[in-house]
């Protein structure tokens, strides 16, 4: 499917502006996970990332190395430890998404308004597929 396709070239694209950062695609997007979600647990963490604890501890590893999360005790339960994002993590991660967002208007200059107006109606429609049905695969 078309979509498809160009969605996943539009993402690696927008992907690239990420090499300045220092941070690997998939630190950053469990760093995300944690900024837009709030703290989990390095299992609820894989799960939603879709990769094995032990992936997911590695990373979290480089995270916490680079000083963009911390682990910390739940209130409610001593043994469980949650992950939170520390201010440079959450600094690294705007700046990353107000490049890429940079990055996507500046290939969008190229476009007349009506176009610029049916992106946006699809994306609106896109957001409607993914409310309908936010766990399918």
């Amino acid at each position: 499917m078309r979509l498809h396709g160009a969605a996943l070239r539009l993402l690696r694209r927008l992907r690239r502006t990420d090499v300045e950062l220092g941070v690997s695609t998939a630190r950053l997007s469990a760093l995300s996970v944690l900024v837009f979600g709030g703290p989990k647990t390095v299992s609820e963490l894989a799960a939603i990332e879709q990769v094995s604890q032990p992936t997911m501890t590695s990373l979290v590893q480089g995270l916490t190395r680079q000083g963009l999360v911390r682990s910390e005790g739940d209130p409610s339960d001593r043994r469980v430890r949650r992950l939170r994002v520390t201010a440079a993590g959450e600094r690294l991660l705007r700046r990353g998404q107000q490049n890429r967002v940079e990055t996507l208007v500046a290939m969008m200059e190229s476009l007349g308004r009506q176009d610029v107006l049916a992106l946006g109606r699809a994306a609106d429609l896109v957001e409607q597929m993914l409310a309908i049905a936010p766990d399918a695969p």
